[in-house]
Formats: structure tokens, sequence, C-alpha cells
């Protein structure tokens, strides 16, 4: 067994979880995320937690023990506080706008680049270079994140591009001048 998978979830109040067949359901004051487990895997909600149980142990199922009830502790953070990942946009022309439900990039390419802000996610641009992407869901907004930074990641010369707010880019040296 997983001694992650063993600990049990507090819910907190104003947070409701429901459990149905092998679909669990969490509902919040920021949205509503569901999420379908494995048929080895069971949830039990009691009045201030959840228990994450498996059916039988075998080796092929114990790993997702701990990986569903991460997941489920993940929604249950998604829907009361939120999930937020900071994009900077460095060089020179590089800026962001949010036009709609698209956001436009400018990143020194020929064309502008626009992507389709999904509905349960909201993305502001501060001072033009800086990308803030919220939502509920943690992996649509690391996933959305990790879409935008795609189009121009940082480059190891320059650190040109666009990078997370944490991220350390490792620089590397140019061309020495010859003789």
């Amino acid at each position: 067994m997983s001694r992650k998978g063993k600990k049990p979830v507090s819910i907190p109040k104003g947070v409701e979880v429901k459990s149905s067949g092998n679909e669990v359901s969490v509902k919040g004051p920021k949205g509503m995320l569901t999420q379908t487990l494995r048929q080895e895997v069971t949830v039990d909600v009691q009045a201030e937690q959840i228990v994450v149980q498996l059916t039988n142990e075998d080796s092929k199922v114990s790993k997702f023990h701990g990986l569903y009830r991460t997941l489920i502790e993940n929604m249950i953070i998604g829907v009361t506080q939120g999930f937020e990942k900071k994009l900077q946009m460095i060089g020179v022309g590089y800026r962001a706008i949010v036009r709609g439900d698209h956001l436009d990039l400018q990143v020194g390419l020929s064309h502008p680049s626009s992507f389709k802000i999904p509905q349960e996610i909201s993305v502001n641009v501060e001072k033009g270079t800086m990308i803030t992407i919220m939502g509920a869901d943690k992996q649509r907004v690391g996933q959305f994140a990790a879409d935008v930074r795609a189009i121009r990641p940082p480059e190891p010369y320059q650190g040109k591009g666009i990078r997370y707010v944490d991220e350390y880019v490792r620089r590397k040296a140019g061309k020495a001048a010859g003789k």
C-alpha cells in the first residue's frame, strides 16, 4: 500500500463531495470537477474526510492508490483556492494581449500566435509581458501554460523567450572571437 494513499483527505467547509460508482465529483466556490476512477479503486466519503481504498492489493493496482488520493486532493484545493501559473516574456518587442477568449502573442515570429482560452481558465496579462493563468483544474492550467511556453521556449544564449517566473535558464557562452 502507498503511504500517501493511506492518508485521508480532509474536506473543508463549503465543499461538497459526491461519489457514485467509479466517479467522484467535487463542488466548491470556484467550480465543479469530476474524476473517473479505476474499478479497483473505491472512495469512501465520510463527514469531514475522504478515504481512498483498493479492492485488491495487486502490485499493478497498488500504484494507483496514491495517485487517485492526490488527484482528489488537488480537486479539493482547486475548487477552494484554485491554481495559477505565471509566465514571463523576455525579448525586445515581445508582448501578450487578451482579446475576448483569445490570447494573442507577439514573440518575434512573422505572424502573431493566437490561443483560444478554455472556458474554465482565466488569463490575465500585466505590463504586456507577465501572463497569469488561473483555474480550478491543475492539469488544464499546467497544460495551457506549457502550450503557451512551447511557442517560444527560452534559448540559452541570450535568454529570450517565454519562461515560468520561477524557472532557471542556464546560459551558455557565445562564440569566442578568433585570432
